[in-house]
């Protein structure tokens, strides 16, 4: 893979190649296959409040994870430059945010409740680390959390670095 060779990049630009990656990429099987992957880590079966998100259209689909009874969900939703976590379950109402994603209307509650967060990423290194979409909220939301934080990315997506910066929050498992 050519990132492999890459000493320094901006963030933008490895942004718009990975989203062209991922424009090629089967996202609805992928999400099944990876959602399979998740529910059968240690991680996932300690957990009883986890933290997923909304997808956009081309994101990693997490939301079939919601049958599954014996857990509790939560989702997130943006309060300025901040994430809060919202309940949520599967028929929740919900509306579209500034970002244009579902937010829960269900009031926040304390992060410190949630085992296991799953993040979206446009892209992960092999280190742990994420590449987001630039705005940080994951990054605040994640600082001083004591949880596990985990993403489910495509292999095409694992890249050698996303070189991060001091304030990225490495994170503790990538489902590939």
């Amino acid at each position: 893979m050519v990132l492999c060779y890459i000493k320094t990049m901006d963030k933008n630009k490895l942004r718009k190649i990975a989203k062209g990656i991922r424009a090629g990429l089967d996202i609805e099987n992928l999400s099944k296959t990876l959602v399979n992957k998740l529910v059968e880590t240690q991680e996932y079966k300690s957990a009883k409040n986890i933290m997923i998100y909304y997808p956009l259209e081309e994101e990693i689909n997490l939301l079939s994870l919601l049958e599954d009874k014996t857990k509790s969900f939560f989702l997130p939703k943006i309060d300025g430059k901040n994430l809060l976590c919202c309940p949520y379950k599967e028929g929740d109402k919900t509306c579209l945010s500034c970002f244009k994603t579902c937010e829960p209307l269900s009031e926040p509650c304390e992060k410190s409740i949630i085992d296991l967060v799953i993040v979206p990423a446009l892209a992960c290194d092999k280190n742990g680390y994420r590449l987001g979409y630039g705005g940080g909220f994951y990054d605040r939301f994640l600082t001083n959390y004591r949880g596990v934080k985990a993403a489910c990315i495509p292999e095409e997506l694992l890249f050698e670095t996303v070189f991060p910066q001091k304030h990225d929050v490495k994170l503790d498992i990538i489902i590939c």
